[in-house]
């Protein structure tokens, strides 16, 4: 149950509030918080990873990190968060995730930002929003540059895609 708190609380940075309130919140700020330090956010992310597989008793398998370059303007980016939000989505991620958002600025034009970021980890092109990295704990990309990139159509995919995305690079369990 903590771990569906945790990635619920990381993929919805509103969560607990009420829904007029969520609503217009998001409508002014949105998931991607534009002033967050995205890379302190995305190396706790990555060492919650590598530490609960010597912390925690019950967890049998390594988590991966799954990194959403994004944006408030997009709704693109704004549609993959709700969708994982979905409860089958919500609990897969509780399980198997650490979710960091991260605001991408507007890429296409030339003004984006955290680019390093998603350089330093496999993707070293960001053309468009969202761009979804997976990374194990070493911080190494699981999906390809192409399949990170090819999320630019996220609000056309299925809650059942997205589900099978995530459950495919989720660790195996034993």
């Amino acid at each position: 149950m903590r771990r569906l708190a945790l990635a619920l609380a990381l993929a919805s940075p509103l969560a607990g509030q009420p829904a007029a309130a969520q609503d217009a919140q998001q409508a002014v700020a949105g998931p991607f918080d534009e002033t967050a330090d995205a890379g302190a956010a995305l190396l706790a992310a990555l060492e919650r990873v590598r530490g609960q597989y010597i912390i925690d008793s019950e967890f049998d398998g390594e988590q991966r990190v799954l990194a959403i370059f994004g944006a408030n303007w997009c709704h693109d980016s704004r549609d993959l968060v709700t969708m994982l939000q979905r409860p089958s989505i919500a609990a897969l991620l509780a399980q198997q995730y650490q979710v960091v958002l991260i605001d991408a600025g507007m890429p296409q034009t030339g003004n984006g930002r955290n680019m390093d970021l998603a350089s330093r980890h496999g993707v070293a092109d960001i053309t468009g929003t969202p761009t979804v990295l997976v990374l194990d704990g070493r911080g190494h990309l699981l999906n390809s540059p192409d399949n990170a990139r090819a999320w630019r159509n996220a609000s056309s995919r299925s809650e059942r895609e997205v589900y099978r995305f995530l459950r495919q690079y989720a660790k195996r369990q034993r």
